[in-house]
C-alpha cells in the first residue's frame, strides 16, 4: 500500500510585532499579567491589505522550495483557515491562484485551532486511496482580524502566520524500522456540547472563549489522547523526539507535554514569540524548530492540535 510522508515544511509571518507593553497602551493589561498567564511576549500582526490567503501562498512558496517543486507538482491545496471572510472563492483557490497552479483540488478546512492535524491526515488518506500524489496542506489564520481589541482576556493571546507542509506518496519500504519520514494514523474527535468554548461567530465576527474551561479540558483529557496517537502509531511518548502541540498558552503545553510523558522530547514553545495563531500555530513551530536544526530528520514528532468546538487530531509525524 502507498504511504505518505512530508516532504518539506514552510512557515511565514507578518512583518510587524506587537508587544506586551503594545498591548499595554491599549488596554489595561501589562507585561507581568501576560506572561504570568500565557506566556506570550510579542505576536506578528497583518496589516489591512495581507488577507489570509496571502500570508498562507507565502508559506506554501517556502515549503515548495524547500522541496524542490514548482507549483503544478501539486494535484490537491488544503487550507485549514477559520478565519477567512470571504465564503467563495475559497482560500485554497486563492492560494492556488497566487501560485500560479494548474487545475488542482481546493478545499478548506475549518476546525478552528485543530485545523492543520486535521488537513495533514485528510491529505495522508487522500494520498493512500489514490486520489493525490502531491499536496499542499496550509494552516493559516488572521487572528487580529477577528479579535475585540478593548478585551484584555482575548486581544493579548492572538496574532497572525501560517505554516505549510508537501505531503507525497512514498513506496513502502519494506525494512520495517519505522526510520522513513512518514505520516502515521491521526487520532481524531470532538466534544460537541462543549462547543460553546471557544468561539468566532457574531458579524462582525469575533474570537471569544471561555478559558477555565479549555484550560481544565486540555489538561485533564488531553494527555490520554495524545497517548493514544502515539501508540497507533507504534511509537512511546519516551521515544518522541518532538512534541508540538496547538499554541494556545504555555500554562497548557507545558504540563500537557510532561504528562504525555515525552521525557527526552523537545517541546515547541512558539507562542512565546507568536501568540496563538490557530490553524497556522504547529505547523508555524515544526517549520520553525525543523529550520533551526533542532529536530533531525526522521526523527518522531508528535504533533497534537485542540480547541475551537474543542474538536481535537493528533498523529505522530517523521521530520522531512
Amino acid at each position: 500500500m502507498t504511504g505518505t510522508r512530508i516532504a518539506a515544511l514552510g512557515h511565514y509571518q507578518p512583518a510587524k510585532v506587537l508587544t506586551n507593553d503594545d498591548l499595554a497602551a491599549l488596554v489595561d493589561t501589562d507585561d507581568a499579567w501576560i506572561t504570568s498567564r500565557v506566556g506570550i511576549r510579542t505576536r506578528h500582526v497583518a496589516g489591512p491589505d495581507e488577507p489570509v490567503d496571502e500570508l498562507a501562498a507565502h508559506a506554501a512558496g517556502k515549503a515548495l522550495a524547500a522541496a524542490g517543486l514548482v507549483p503544478d507538482d501539486i494535484d490537491m491545496v488544503l487550507v485549514a483557515t477559520s478565519t477567512a471572510i470571504d465564503r467563495s472563492p475559497n482560500t485554497a483557490a486563492r492560494v492556488a491562484a497566487r501560485l500560479g497552479m494548474t487545475g488542482p483540488a481546493t478545499l478548506d478546512l475549518n476546525v478552528v485551532c485543530a485545523g492543520f492535524t486535521h488537513a495533514l491526515a485528510t491529505a495522508d488518506h487522500a494520498v493512500r486511496a489514490g486520489g493525490a500524489r502531491r499536496v499542499l496542506v496550509i494552516g493559516a489564520d488572521k487572528m487580529t482580524e477577528v479579535t475585540d481589541w478593548t478585551d484584555r482576556t482575548t486581544c493579548v493571546l492572538v496574532g497572525d502566520g501560517a505554516g505549510a507542509a508537501i505531503v507525497e506518496a512514498v513506496e513502502p519500504t519494506g525494512d520495517g524500522d519505522g526510520s522513513a519520514p512518514g505520516i502515521g494514523p491521526v487520532l481524531w474527535g470532538s466534544v460537541p456540547e462543549m462547543g460553546h468554548a471557544v468561539r468566532i461567530e457574531g458579524t462582525p465576527p469575533r474570537f471569544a472563549q471561555e478559558g477555565q474551561s479549555v484550560y481544565r479540558w486540555a489538561t485533564q483529557q488531553l494527555p490520554a489522547l495524545a497517548r493514544k496517537a502515539c501508540e497507533r502509531s507504534g511509537v512511546t511518548p519516551e521515544e518522541l523526539a518532538g512534541v508540538v502541540l496547538h499554541q494556545a498558552n504555555l500554562r497548557i503545553i507545558e504540563p500537557l507535554a510532561a504528562k504525555i510523558g515525552a521525557v527526552n522530547a523537545v517541546v515547541a514553545r512558539d507562542v512565546v514569540d507568536s501568540g496563538n495563531t490557530s490553524a497556522a500555530s504547529i505547523p508555524l513551530a515544526l517549520s520553525k524548530l525543523v529550520e533551526r536544526g533542532e529536530l533531525p530528520s526522521g526523527a518522531p514528532v508528535l504533533l497534537f492540535g485542540f480547541g475551537g468546538n474543542l474538536s481535537y487530531a493528533g498523529q505522530v509525524v517523521r521530520v522531512p
